[in-house]
């Protein structure tokens, strides 16, 4: 008999509802913060949620200043989506006073309230509330102290385990079997918004049921038919996220199901194939998504004050705080009793290397084509410090366009100029020059202007760049399904239209190739155009324009559509200005480091000689900049007598 077959509680109890196998499912109607701070949508949506049939409706807490470390909240130095991330939150949270008045809207109409709670003391709030349960988001899975917060109040938990693996999901049960004495049911959890069938998996519920005997599913797959699969593979809990609108700002309106399919939810109608998966797998890997909102959600340990090279570091010395950038909180026992080899300021991530005796280092490189590296405003002083790099290439995020550049950049460089456009402006809208919503691609063209002005001003600091290129993801995605052929061609005319009101004076605007299942912060979309190396050819010979040509996109597009990815860079090179190299695998695994996905870089590196010897190229690794840029310089290793 397996641990979770002889467990003694195979049900719980929220309100006089009973919870466990062979009973109907809970379904909890995810409100979140799809009430973008509003109260009377708020009510709207628990109104939604009893029309629909769910048993409750489920908001969330939290204190930013007990979930981030200051330095993130201040917003000096941390990454493009965890800056959209706080600026969601702080713009939809709503008040504790709300929050109450809300319960109480909940327990006149009849349905349960419940609250995800991201800090203790959001966790004695909710207490005064008098909740049933409490739900645990994902993000802190491995966040044991707030864990264990949470079972002292003798309450049934509700635990979420997106962005986790297999060894964090087992860590936690067992955390908990001990302490919450009123049980507890695990969700199985694909945490990317929305999630591609493909990665679901949903018959790793049967991995977690051998762990745990109450398993549940929380999904943000497009449509209901996973979600009532999930119920016939034995959920006792279903939670989906509710809107009144998926169009509305936010990150999780996408994911969402308004009144009409809710309604389907709980009715039910099956169409589960394409998210069937294996329970084989000795491990639970990570969607590219996931490892996305996992950096922007997770927990990390950190340093509670700062600390000295040499240092023996003690569980005084440790914080834990989001976003998930360093080391996990379950490697807190093997981080305490160990000495740390660097100064550390309060609020610095601990990282894998604090664990070890040594890390890959930058140096010197050479390559037979100019090369350089993905930089901030804030890291670029200390990456060419270390290095030789022939050009820096700035990422710019939507708040980088409201700070002054020379207040990071104190001389002038020698080094060449590139430039990354923001995908996500302001207002939470993904940059479109090629929507047919004319007020969508006004704003795009008036962001994307700025981006340019902004790369004007960037080169009276790299004055050897006579035409700073600028890298862009130019739109042309739809959030449900492919567009039609028709609509392809339309989205390359806006496309063209847009280019010609753009003043691109002393810029080399250069879109990028795309993947055909795009991760926008998260949130997995359709890409229809600059995907097909024919199409692209021509449309850059029409209009004389250059590209920037991304290995990893053009890889998974090769692998989806089932064209020569080797031949494509025959096909595109004369109009390949500059390269990002980066590893994939399958159709949607992209940003992987080199040598760990399925591309033949050798063979890449003999077709780009041949066909494109003057273009620049970086590493483009996912969070290859941790640990003072660690990914770029392993990448560089790697590629170094290929390129």
């Amino acid at each position: 008999m397996s641990d979770a077959q002889s467990q003694s509680t195979p049900s719980i109890h929220i309100g006089q509802r009973a919870i466990g196998p062979n009973l109907p499912s809970y379904v909890i109607a995810e409100i979140g913060n799809n009430h973008n701070g509003d109260f009377n949508r708020a009510i709207a949506l628990i109104d939604a949620a009893i029309e629909a049939g769910a048993d409750s409706a489920k908001f969330q807490m939290r204190r930013l200043d007990n979930v981030y470390r200051a330095a993130t909240l201040s917003g000096k130095d941390d990454d493009l989506s965890v800056e959209y991330t706080l600026d969601i939150l702080r713009r939809f949270e709503l008040s504790v006073d709300d929050q109450r008045r809300l319960a109480a809207y909940c327990a006149e109409k009849g349905i349960q309230y419940m609250c995800t709670p991201w800090d203790p003391i959001s966790v004695g709030v909710l207490q005064e509330f008098g909740v049933a349960a409490f739900k645990v988001a994902s993000a802190d899975l491995t966040n044991l102290p707030l864990l264990g917060v949470m079972a002292a109040t003798g309450k049934p938990l509700i635990v979420s385990t997106g962005m986790s693996t297999s060894t964090e999901i087992k860590a936690a049960i067992e955390f908990l079997q001990p302490r919450a004495l009123a049980g507890f049911v695990i969700l199985h959890c694909q945490s990317t918004y929305p999630a591609a069938f493909q990665n679901i998996n949903l018959r790793f519920m049967a991995r977690i049921a051998e762990m745990h005997p109450l398993v549940g599913y929380s999904g943000h797959e497009r449509g209901t038919a996973v979600s009532q699969a999930a119920v016939a593979l034995g959920a006792c809990v279903i939670e989906r996220h509710i809107t009144l609108d998926r169009n509305m700002e936010g990150p999780d309106h996408a994911a969402s199901l308004e009144l009409a399919e809710f309604k389907q939810l709980v009715t039910g109608i099956r169409e589960i194939e394409a998210a069937l998966g294996s329970v084989e797998a000795a491990e639970r890997s990570l969607s590219q998504g996931e490892l996305i909102n996992r950096e922007n959600l997770a927990k990390s340990l950190v340093a509670s004050r700062p600390i000295s090279a040499g240092t023996i570091i003690s569980e005084a010395d440790i914080q834990v705080r989001s976003p998930g950038q360093g080391l996990s909180p379950l490697r807190m026992a093997d981080l305490i009793g160990l000495p740390i080899a660097r100064d550390l300021e309060e609020g610095d991530y601990f990282i894998a290397s604090d664990l070890k005796s040594g890390s890959v280092l930058a140096r010197r490189y050479s390559f037979s084509r100019p090369w350089g590296v993905p930089v901030r405003y804030h890291d670029v002083e200390a990456f060419l410090a270390i290095s030789n790099p022939d050009l820096v290439e700035f990422h710019l995020s939507y708040q980088d366009m409201e700070r002054d550049p020379a207040e990071y950049l104190q001389a002038r460089y020698d080094e060449g100029l590139v430039v990354h456009a923001p995908e996500l402006f302001s207002g939470s809208r993904l940059m479109d020059l090629a929507t047919p919503d004319e007020d969508y691609r006004q704003f795009s063209l008036r962001e994307t202007q700025r981006v340019i002005d902004i790369t004007r001003r960037l080169k009276q600091f790299f004055p050897n760049t006579a035409r700073p290129p600028i890298v862009a993801n130019v739109g042309g995605f739809s959030m449900d399904k492919p567009i039609s052929p028709e609509e392809k061609l339309q989205r390359y005319d806006i496309f063209a239209r847009s280019l010609a009101e753009l003043d691109r004076e002393g810029v080399d605007f250069t879109p990028q190739t795309m993947a055909p299942f795009p991760w926008h912060f998260g949130g997995q979309r359709y890409q229809n155009i600059f995907i097909f190396p024919e199409e692209i050819a021509g449309f850059c010979e029409r209009h004389e324009m250059r590209i920037c040509f991304d290995i990893a996109h053009t890889a998974l597009a090769a692998n989806h559509f089932g064209f020569d990815f080797v031949g494509a860079i025959d096909t595109l090179g004369p109009y390949i200005a500059h390269v990002h190299y980066g590893d994939a695998r399958g159709v949607d695994g992209e940003g992987l480091q080199v040598g760990d996905g399925d591309i033949d870089f050798v063979a890449v590196g003999d077709a780009l000689k041949r066909a494109a010897p003057a273009a620049t190229f970086i590493p483009e690794i996912w969070q290859g900049h941790k640990n003072r840029g660690e990914g770029f310089w392993i990448a560089l290793d790697r590629l170094e007598g290929t390129v």
